[in-house]
Formats: structure tokens, sequence, C-alpha cells
């Protein structure tokens, strides 16, 4: 069964949620619409307080190349323009609306009914979906309409689709695919029209067996999309990982994806472009995962963009007692949360509620150059080595042993036996090094 070939881990799956049908989140009182959702410059705001919004509204536009448009999900009044702490202690910009009702744009086709024909030219499918302010939903949340317009020079031979959710805990993806798959089929058949390709690559890996089959079944009725189960491996569904699993090539080091031909989209992002392309709705919702060992009811929930994430906490039945982090995302890759009252937004696939004994870290030892952070990365880097230099600020060293192709997937720091902060010293390395690359090529 293909995978991809360097490095990677098992983490136990702790599929809790998986086969849990989607349910609606409850419109909150005041929605926190964040400006910065999304990889790159925070949107605009044109709106200001006392404006009346309805639901799918733009409210603030892209700033910049790398940004995205925001609408409202909710319909209202605008009661400020002002900021607000996230759960990690950071200031970001916010649109707050109060709710009044739920009143849509009159554009928005909010029908069941599935529209399977795209009658637009490729441009205008890739301007409608920047339009849309649709972004990458796998965590990245890059801008799609950049993502889907190649530099010049560059063609898409394959679309690969991330259905993988390789992440421990996760199952919005699997459920998202179990109800629409036929709303992501006809997706995935607007975003080959808007690339230009003629093949479609789904990754699932094998632990989903009902997706794998579902979705060949759509699959065999559509021309040129075919679905690839893969080995059950860890971190999968990294765009890199996941172009060596399905065509077995490998992207060269600082290189994207597109230089061996492939498109990557996250199975959500298809399903938001369908919507987006065919019933104009933007994105102002998207499904979470909320989940735990200790979680009463553990589910996947719909939730508008701006709701307090302690709304789906209460959903999944409150915060047990013995829990000792809340995550955002997922246990490899999601970061402890200190504010559970922060808006759900773009970025976020899933809450996980971690127990007190599994959520304290060990005391970490010297390290016993056993070499398995090595063996388990998946990207060939050395990351004792980077963190060491990340320590005694050895920034020129970071850059030339390839600091810049980490990932950030905890694959070192899941396998040290000794325990060492590795990924934490690797971020923080990364962050400095990727700060000195944009100010030397700033005075360019």
């Amino acid at each position: 069964m293909k995978t991809f070939r360097i490095g990677g881990v098992h983490p136990h799956e702790n599929k809790i949620s998986a086969g849990q049908k989607i349910q609606n989140a409850p419109l909150p009182n005041q929605a926190i619409v964040l400006l910065a959702q999304h990889l790159g410059a925070p949107a605009t705001p044109i709106v200001e307080k006392g404006t009346e919004v309805k639901v799918g509204q733009l409210i603030a536009t892209a700033s910049g190349f790398i940004s995205a448009n925001v609408h409202s999900p909710v319909s209202g009044k605008v009661a400020k323009i002002d900021t607000i702490v996230d759960g990690w202690g950071m200031k970001t910009p916010a649109v707050f609306i109060d709710v009044e009702g739920d009143e849509w744009m009159e554009n928005i086709d909010r029908s069941s009914d599935i529209k399977p024909v795209c009658k637009l030219e490729p441009a205008d499918i890739v301007k409608k979906i920047g339009e849309a302010g649709i972004v990458g939903l796998g965590g990245a949340c890059f801008p799609t309409h950049v993502k889907l317009s190649p530099p010049p020079g560059k063609k898409a031979e394959v679309l690969i689709i991330n259905a993988v959710e390789c992440e421990p805990y996760l199952t919005c993806d699997h459920q998202l695919m179990m109800e629409h798959g036929e709303e992501i089929m006809i997706g995935i058949g607007i975003i080959m029209k808007a690339i230009g390709v003629n093949k479609t690559i789904v990754g699932i890996e094998n632990n989903k067996p009902d997706a794998i089959a579902h979705m060949k079944a759509l699959a065999s009725k559509v021309m040129g999309v075919e679905v690839t189960p893969l080995k059950l491996k860890y971190p999968q569904g990294g765009e890199k990982q996941l172009i060596d699993a399905c065509i077995g090539r490998q992207v060269p080091s600082g290189a994207l994806p597109i230089e061996v031909g492939a498109v990557v989209q996250n199975v959500a992002t298809v399903y938001a472009i369908y919507e987006a392309v065919q019933k104009n709705k933007p994105l102002i919702e998207r499904v979470v995962t909320v989940t735990g060992k200790a979680v009463q009811t553990p589910g996947n929930f719909r939730v508008r963009f701006g709701t307090p994430l302690s709304t789906l906490l209460d959903m999944a039945g409150g915060i047990p007692e013995n829990t000792g982090k809340i995550i955002a995302g997922g246990p490899m890759m999601g970061r402890a949360m200190s504010n559970i009252n922060m808006p759900a937004n773009k970025r976020i696939s899933g809450l996980l509620m971690l127990p007190s004994e599994e959520s304290i870290r060990q005391e970490p030892q010297n390290c016993i150059r056993c070499a398995k952070c090595i063996g388990a990365c998946p990207m060939g880097l050395e990351p004792y080595l980077l963190a060491k230099q990340a320590e005694l600020g050895l920034w020129d060293e970071m850059e030339q042993h390839h600091i810049m192709d980490c990932i950030e997937c905890g694959c070192c720091l899941f396998t040290c036996p000794s325990r060492r902060p590795l990924l934490d010293y690797v971020r923080m390395g990364k962050n400095k090094v990727g700060g000195i690359i944009r100010a030397r090529n700033m005075k360019k």
C-alpha cells in the first residue's frame, strides 16, 4: 500500500468521534469575526460601527496578494471594530457583530439541491473562489485562489485531494466525505477545470474504509478521478508527503508542489469551493471536531465563524473535570489554548480536551544521540542539531541546514526517548530564520 518514503511515526488514532453526524452549532448573541484568519496580511474592514449586515455579506477585503476576503457569518449590526486577545494571548483585529435574526444575502442558494454543472470559464472560477474568501482548510489557511494560479511557466499535471486526516482524534473531514461526497466530487471537477488538468487522485488513509468505499463509488462516475487508499502513517497529510505517496515525486527543498506538476487541496476546501462556485456561498462556516477520551458527547459540529469556541465545548457535554489542556487542532500539530471564548474561525478544525495525565510534559533528559528524531523526520532533517542551534542562536547554521523545510509535524518530539523539547526550539528557530530571510529579501 502506498505511503511516503522518508520518516513518519504511528501515534494512536483515537478517532473517538468517527461516525458522528454533523450537527449545527447555535448562533451566538454576538459574533466576533477575526480579520486575520488566513495566511498573509489581515483583511481590511469595509464596514463601520452601526453598519447593518446580512449573512454572506463582504465585511473586509483582502489587503495584499497573500490575503483573503472576510464575510459576515451572521446578520445584525456592527457593534465595533476592535482587537481581541486570541486563544494564545495575542491581540488580533476583529469585527464585532450583534446578531439579529438570520437574514442571508439574496444571491446565496440555501437549498439542498445539488448543482452538478459549472458553466464558468477557468479564470472566472478562480476569481469567484477569491471573492468567496476561501483558504486551505487543512490547517495552513493559504488563500486558495493564489494556489490555483500557478506562476508563469508552471503547469499543473495532477490534482491531489488531501482526504487523509492523519492527525489523531480529528474526524471532521471523514464525516464531511460521508455526508457531502457528491458535492465534493463536483468541487473536484470545478478545480480540474480551473487549473486545466484531467487527472485527480483522492488520497485517503486506510483507517477510513467506509469513506474509501463511498468515494470510490462516486469517483467511478467521474472521468479522471481515482481514489487511492494509503498506508496509515503520520504525517501522511503533509503536502509533500502526500505527493510522494500518491505520485512518487519528491518536492525539492524550498520548492512548491507545482515544481513537480502537482496541486494539492484539502477535501474540506473542495467542498467550500463547490458551495462558493455553485451556490454563491462564501466561506462563513466549517466543520469542527470536538473530542477527547473523557468527553461526554464527542462529535463533529458545523459552526459559523465568530461563535465562541466555548459553545462547541458545551455541545460536547462540557469540559471534563480531569482536563489538563484544550488544544486547537490535533495533538501532534495543534496548540494548547489559554482562552476558550476565542471565536471559531477558518483555522480551527478541532478542539481536543486532553486529560491531565496526558497533558503534563515529562522532565527532559540529556540527548543520548540515538538518532530516532532523524529517522522519524519526514523532511530528512536533523532535529536534534536544529534544536541545539536554535538554543545557541546559530541562525545562519540553521538556514544552511534547511530549517525552513520543517513542517512542524512533531514527529521528532513524539519519538524522542529523552523527551527533549525539540519542536519548541525548532519552531522558535524557524520563526527567527524566516524573519531574517524576509528582511534580507526586502533589501534586494
